[in-house]
């Protein structure tokens, strides 16, 4: 018996995507059972089969590769003339009776039938003993009959085409899908549409699907599950993929799922029992020449070339590399532990691209989930006050394994997935994703605020221990205090969870981050006073601007061993965690551009995602769980940094500022026009982003980091445009208490990054001068809405898109005098779905007042196959969607 391997379960249930050419449903490529008859078969210009003879007979009613096709086909699906019977035991029992010639075009029979094993020795004396049978135990559960079916289906060429639900698959104008959120009752929604002749394409499927074809090595199905999976992510697929990536399997079925393969159903003998006849349909009931495959044939492969070639088809077996508490210990929600498959780097591309949707919709997932649950994102509050009485919610469909679904009698009836509560997120996921440096959160307070509903969202329904662990890393380790006022940090230490009547942050820790930020200040004051002379340079170097602030590695290590020796360093805590500085790169995460039409090589050479340097250098960055694929905070203890004896590699005891802007209708501005974000303190200077459309050659978005000058005008933020909104605030992100504008200067003077062959984006480096280009029309810029006194229509009365809000100045403890300081930033811009990201950052560089650093790349677009008219601006110029913006997260850091 064969023995393959496999993944567990995820959570979730609808269907998926299609590709652009087949609105609704997703085709399967045909693959020839006969190839060399289809590929030599050719004629002469008067139709005849080449090489025939006039008046010949036999060759003129030779059967065309088509109608040979079709008989084999038939042959298949009548079960009728097999040379070889596949008795399958997994999750489903059958009997398969097929052909050898058809199987080995896919990798696995190819090895099992022509590479020495007993399978491809037995030979039988008369058709009237029947098939060869041959057993194959599949222990992976993510194997379906379905799957499977199809797979065999798609050698013969044929099989039923795969209906993907349109309402799964999220656009640039529909982020979150077209359906979201689903009312109560239409589940069944998630397949309407689905003809009867073709298999419906659940989440599910897809995921089974791929696991499939990966075992039997059949490359176009698995690129194409691969894409399709990639392209579906969105609020009721992300926990069932992202526990597929983390080797959780598929899941419970999907609502409406069907076990066989739509049109396939007869092809298999279904076997209830053990003791049924494998060959009860067979006339003759003499004995059969049986094989059983009881160890991977894959293992047994001794030639090196052989061995080579079907390496990819491994699917290597593993526990995760890191225990997950709150798995294991929510014993209410799971009956056993469910063993664990790992897909390589095929799990870890699905992880990428889930980790890139919770980054960038975490927060707007959160909010709904308060709601539907009786609260708010301003109703968990910590402090002494008690939760209340709380309605529990239901949840459907039911199934432990399955992706759990909000139900509440609350305004209006609506299913929302489960995320953040148990059952959604693990609490390593939760504590990962909370600290991770691209969750997209306005600001280190609000993270810390969200962080306070996550957690106490979960405790309502038990609190434990396990769970407790991470919680405790979160708020003392993922959280920078130290970029908080003291105003705050008083009110944090006030903070008491009702559930465990505990402060979430220790007192130590905030008594920490206030004498980070003391020292800080001091420093950079200090300096100030001593350097205030005018430089004799008018172009300083980074060097002469930097506080002194960062280390090495082996200064690091110095100051670990002999730390009596080392003043400065004297106080330097093994475990004290310090923050990398960055060298000039650029990056993407979940990037699914030439998955679909590649080959299993190229899929499995994929896993890690690459990064660009300054110099043009490709350095692969692995993204696997461990890392929480890409997305973990950057932060390393000391110990680690003393280990990495680089030169180059700089750490900063004072952690990053890290914010979070957005912008809406990008598209909309006018060439060399501005937008700016929310203006922002840091470290003595006022801060913010603005991004730039550059339509020159072709359309290209520059997003830049700005040092603000404190003579020049706060500029006006983005804002989006919500019709009818009675507020006279401009609206706020879901997850964010405020939102605050921000300003512009400077032109960018460019240094190039080229862009490889996989569409890397096309990004340029850039800095400003001390200019001002004109910025776009603020005048008239706001909704009506924002202006309680003026009449508000359904069509928003804006004179210009995009609109932006009234400035607002941020508090400012000090002021840095230096005309000039060094900073690093990084800026990590979400795609317009959630599903990728690309991460651009910067070594130090100087910043002058007024003064911009940032990129330009043609992978920032929010919109994409707009109308544009003759100066490149989209015709329609409606506003976008709340949710169709351009979301970034910053760090930043001086040095």
């Amino acid at each position: 018996m064969y023995h393959p391997t496999s993944p567990p379960q995820a959570a979730s249930s609808q269907s998926i995507l299609q590709p652009s050419s087949i609105p609704g449903r997703l085709r399967l490529p045909v693959t020839s059972s006969l190839p060399n008859l289809r590929r030599d078969h050719k004629t002469d210009s008067d139709g005849r089969p080449m090489g025939s003879q006039p008046g010949s007979p036999g060759l003129t009613n030779a059967p065309s590769p088509v109608s040979l096709q079709n008989h084999i086909y038939t042959a298949f699906l009548e079960r009728r003339t097999a040379d070889v019977a596949l008795h399958v035991r997994g999750s489903w029992h059958a009997i398969y009776k097929l052909h050898r010639v058809v199987l080995i075009q896919a990798g696995f029979f190819q090895s099992l039938f022509t590479s020495g094993f007993a399978e491809s020795k037995i030979k039988l004396t008369s058709h009237r003993l029947g098939p060869d049978v041959v057993d194959i135990v599949v222990e992976d559960p993510n194997i379906t009959r379905a799957a499977f079916e199809i797979c065999i289906a798609h050698l013969y060429g044929g099989g039923p085409e795969l209906f993907v639900s349109p309402t799964l698959v999220p656009t640039t104008k529909q982020p979150l899908t077209s359906i979201f959120p689903v009312d109560v009752g239409s589940e069944s929604s998630f397949l309407s549409g689905c003809p009867a002749d073709r298999h419906p394409a659940t989440p599910r499927f897809l995921l089974s699907l791929l696991a499939t074809a990966v075992f039997l090595s059949i490359t176009p199905i698995a690129t194409q599950a691969m894409s399709s999976i990639l392209n579906t992510i969105g609020p009721y697929t992300v926990i069932r993929y992202l526990n597929f990536a983390l080797g959780r399997g598929i899941g419970e079925p999907d609502y409406g799922e069907p076990d066989a393969a739509v049109g396939l159903e007869e092809v298999a003998e279904v076997l209830e029992d053990e003791r049924d006849s494998i060959l009860e349909a067979d006339e003759s009931t003499t004995h059969t020449p049986r094989a059983s495959i009881t160890t991977n044939p894959l293992e047994k492969l001794k030639d090196s070339t052989l061995e080579a070639d079907m390496s990819q088809l491994s699917v290597e077996k593993e526990d995760p590399s890191e225990g997950d508490s709150s798995f294991s210990s929510a014993a209410s929600t799971s009956h056993f532990e469910p063993e664990h498959f790992f897909y390589g780097v095929v799990s870890d591309k699905i992880g990428e691209a889930a980790a890139c949707w919770l980054a960038r919709w975490g927060t707007d997932m959160l909010q709904y989930e308060l709601q539907l649950t009786g609260r708010d994102m301003a109703d968990i509050g910590g402090s002494t006050q008690a939760t209340g009485s709380r309605r529990r919610a239901l949840t459907v469909p039911g199934g432990s394994h399955g992706t759990p679904f909000v139900r509440t009698n609350s305004m209006k009836k609506q299913i929302i997935p489960v995320i953040w509560r148990r059952g959604g997120l693990t609490a390593r996921w939760v504590r990962g994703l909370l600290s991770s440096d691209m969750f997209f959160v306005a600001g280190e307070k609000e993270r810390y605020d969200t962080a306070r509903r996550v957690v106490e969202l979960r405790r309502a329904d038990g609190v434990l221990d396990g769970e407790e662990m991470e919680y405790d890393i979160l708020f003392a380790k993922g959280i920078y205090y130290a970029n908080m006022g003291l105003d705050e940090l008083i009110s944090i230490s006030r903070d008491v969870s009702s559930a465990t009547g505990r402060p979430y942050v220790p007192l130590t820790v905030l008594q920490s981050a206030h004498w980070g930020q003391s020292v800080l200040r001091h420093t950079i004051t200090s300096r100030s006073s001593s350097t205030s002379s005018p430089p004799a340079s008018p172009e300083p170097s980074p060097q002469s601007k930097e506080l002194g602030v960062s280390v090495t590695g082996a200064e690091l290590a110095s100051a670990l061993d002999q730390p009596s020796t080392k003043p400065i360093h004297a106080t330097v805590q093994s475990d004290a965690l310090y923050y990398p500085v960055p060298v000039d790169s650029s990056q993407r995460i979940g990037d699914n551009t030439g998955i679909e039409g590649a080959s299993l090589d190229h899929l499995f050479e994929g896993g890690s995602s690459t990064t660009k340097t300054s110099d043009g250098a490709t350095v692969s960055a692995p993204c696997s769980e461990v890392n929480f694929f890409g997305i973990e905070q950057n932060a390393r203890a000391a110990t680690q940094c003393a280990g990495i004896k680089s030169d180059k590699a700089r750490w900063s005891s004072y952690p990053p500022f890290r914010f979070s802007v957005e912008f809406w209708d990008v598209e909309a501005l006018k060439e060399k026009s501005r937008l700016h974000s929310r203006t922002v303190w840091y470290a003595g200077s006022l801060w913010n982003v603005y991004v730039q459309v550059v339509r020159k050659k072709g359309i290209q978005l520059g997003v830049y980091l700005h040092r603000q000058s404190y003579v020049d005008p706060i500029p006006p933020s983005s804002t989006a445009v919500v019709p009818g909104l009675p507020t006279s605030n401009p609206p706020t992100p879901a997850g964010t208490i405020r939102r605050e504008p921000s300003q512009f200067t400077g032109v960018p003077l460019q240094q190039t990054i080229s862009s490889p062959s996989v569409q890397y984006p096309t990004l340029s480096r850039s800095a400003t001068p001390h200019t001002a280009p004109p910025t776009p029309a603020m005048s008239s810029s706001l909704p009506s809405s924002y202006y309680p006194s003026l009449p508000s229509s359904s069509s928003t009365s804006i004179t210009s898109i995009p609109a932006t809000a009234p400035p607002v100045s941020p508090s400012q403890p000090y002021r840095d005098p230096r005309p000039a300081v060094s900073a690093y930033f990084t800026i990590a811009c979400a795609g317009s779905t959630g599903s990728s990201l690309t991460r651009f950052s910067s070594a130090p560089d100087v910043f002058s007042v007024s003064q911009s650093w940032g990129w330009k790349s043609s992978s920032l677009r929010t919109a994409e196959n707009s109308e544009l008219d003759g100066d490149g601006i989209p015709r329609d110029s409606v506003a976008a969607g709340r949710e169709v913006s351009l979301r970034a997260t910053v760090m930043l850091g001086i040095i």
